[in-house]
């Protein structure tokens, strides 16, 4: 069994989550649904502040700020996978790109095994990792701006001033800004 060393000191972490295979199925209503069902479930028993989350239909970034002293997001994302899972399980899992290796582990095929995690630095990370998320829709070519992509707590600061509405409307390519 691989080992994966996971860093245990700080309190703030961007994540990427990924669906099985990279179907787009974060953006069906009943996965969002669920999801939200499972983090409202989960920040219950196990406090976190949502500093930031974008989804994506194949994926989702995000930025959590944890309790001092609470390292533990591996126990959050399990059980908000097995929340989302139990309860999307039945319309959305596929038996065709199903595994012997995921029956064996009775694993869906809504989520990619684990997730991605990189503790956030200092503000400077902090802002790149936000500005990362926000303008995930206008990278893969969703959107033209960020304001209409609507799975975003973007439009949370846009109320709050600390985005512009009109921010990351443009795209720089090879040294050349694109309006």
């Amino acid at each position: 069994m691989s080992r994966y060393r996971r860093l245990l000191t700080g309190s703030t972490y961007f994540f990427t989550v990924v669906a099985h295979r990279r179907r787009p199925i974060f953006c069906n209503p009943l996965i969002r649904s669920n999801l939200a069902q499972a983090i409202r479930f989960v920040r219950g028993i196990r406090p976190f502040v949502i500093d930031a989350w974008i989804l994506l239909p194949d994926h989702m970034h995000c930025i959590w700020t944890l309790p001092e002293d609470d390292v533990d997001y591996s126990t959050r994302w399990a059980t908000i996978k097995r929340y989302v899972s139990s309860y999307s399980g039945q319309v959305l899992h596929d038996d065709a790109i199903s595994t012997p290796s995921r029956r064996n582990r009775r694993e869906s095929t809504i989520w990619q095994r684990r997730f991605w995690e990189h503790q956030i630095r200092d503000d400077e990370d902090f802002g790149r990792h936000m500005d990362y998320i926000h303008f995930n829709p206008v990278k893969h070519g969703y959107v033209e701006q960020v304001v209409d992509w609507p799975h975003s707590t973007f439009h949370r600061y846009v109320l709050d001033g600390t985005y512009a509405r009109d921010w990351g409307g443009s795209v720089e390519i090879a040294g050349m800004l694109i309006e």
